[in-house]
């Protein structure tokens, strides 16, 4: 049984996170990965804790969560492409791929000629995916970006968070690199997308996957609100605006999210709470009526749900076709019999000579499964890749190593 991707190959020029986890999940797909890192130091991530132990000396390796996170699957070569030897040694491997995928300030590649005219002039059927903050054109293009700023520049911050009013308010950043991802998620499609059309016409081309654009993309029915109506989407920390009731709720021994919007699960919720009179009250007879009397309707609500244990109230409120959930940390979730049930972690063997729990590609294929690799270590695949796809001889690498290139 076949890969997707098998057979296609993929030249990484990137680090930390909205690159790798787009060429991480062309290698989840069977395209074989080659993630160019700088001699002795490799990719940023990792030297972000916490980090694997090296079972061999008890003490802290360069392979971090982070790393591990999103570089599953490929091949670790190391290549100071600062030099010469090293920048044609690059620009090779790039010839003997299908896919370039990196995310450089805009413009510094072309002085090792590893940028997209470079490449494609001498390879036109070449996929070249530049992963930047800001895109290859416009003021601010030649800017660093950084998730965070992202998420303040592009939007999603000011819709996260408390309003302004209450206690803690002001806009909040989500803790998952969000626009990162989205960027490497979307990187991805266009990767997909372009290796369709030169299946197609035979041609390849670049793509232009900004930050920006895909996060402003990401806000949705916010942005296209904002366009229809001309205002800005408010803060409303836990709550629903569009359906009441939809928010937080404190149980006797946690918190739980309930999201009975329509009537009928409105109706089925005051009954297991103890209180099917409250649909008549005129004040709570429609959803538009509940979200006008959201705060008084709320009081009423934590009032009955107070009383009432988490994991009795969740059974009840299943059994009752009322939407609700528990809101859980990392050990709950991985603890919770249907993560359990879905498999969403993976034990893989490690070169380090240890195995390593890390979490499944989302990825579902009936006829081609996706098959799971451990990131690798530093430089582990150099000298096999320099060997097998380069034809170069073993003392030709060695050489390449005594001058500190690979």
């Amino acid at each position: 049984m076949s890969a997707i991707l098998e057979g296609i190959k993929v030249l990484d020029l990137t680090r930390v996170i909205a690159g790798p986890m787009c060429t991480q999940i062309l290698a989840d797909m069977g395209a074989t990965v080659y993630k160019i890192e700088k001699p002795g130091e490799g990719d940023d991530t990792r030297r972000m804790g916490p980090f694997l132990k090296d079972p061999s000396t008890g003490q802290p390796s360069n392979d971090s969560a982070l790393y591990l996170a999103y570089n599953r699957g490929k091949q670790s070569i190391t290549v100071d492409i600062a030099s010469e030897e090293g920048a044609q040694i690059v620009r090779d491997l790039a010839l003997r791929c299908d896919v370039v995928v990196e995310n450089y300030k805009v413009g510094s590649l072309a002085k090792y000629g590893l940028d997209a005219d470079s490449l494609r002039g001498l390879k036109p059927e070449l996929i070249y995916c530049s992963v930047t903050g800001f895109g290859q054109t416009g003021p601010y293009a030649p800017k660093p970006a950084y998730d965070f700023i992202l998420q303040g520049l592009a939007g999603p911050m000011s819709t996260c968070g408390l309003p302004d009013d209450q206690p803690g308010g002001g806009p909040m950043r989500t803790s998952i690199p969000m626009t990162d991802m989205v960027t490497g998620l979307y990187a991805t499609i266009g990767i997909l997308g372009a290796l369709m059309h030169r299946q197609k016409t035979g041609q390849g081309q670049a793509i232009d996957a900004a930050m920006l654009d895909a996060t402003v993309a990401f806000n949705g029915h916010l942005a296209v609100g904002y366009l229809m109506s001309g205002k800005a989407p408010q803060r409303v920390g836990n709550t629903n605006p569009i359906a009441s009731p939809s928010e937080v709720f404190d149980c006797a021994d946690g918190l739980i999210i309930i999201a009975a919007g329509n009537n009928t699960q409105f109706g089925q919720l005051c009954t297991v709470l103890g209180a099917p009179h409250m649909p008549a009250d005129p004040r709570f007879a429609t959803n538009m009526q509940r979200i006008a009397h959201r705060s008084e309707l709320q009081t009423a609500l934590q009032a009955l749900v107070r009383a009432k244990p988490r994991a009795q109230l969740l059974e009840q409120l299943s059994a009752a076709n009322v939407p609700a959930g528990p809101i859980n940390n990392m050990a709950q979730v991985f603890a919770d019999p249907q993560t359990q049930h879905r498999q969403m972690v993976v034990e893989l063997p490690h070169s380090s000579g240890q195995t390593v729990r890390l979490v499944r590609s989302p990825l579902n294929f009936s006829a081609s499964p996706v098959t799971h690799q451990a990131p690798p270590r530093l430089g582990e695949h150099s000298l096999q890749a320099l060997r097998d796809e380069l034809g170069l001889s073993e003392a030709q690498v060695a050489g390449l190593v005594a001058r500190g290139v690979v």
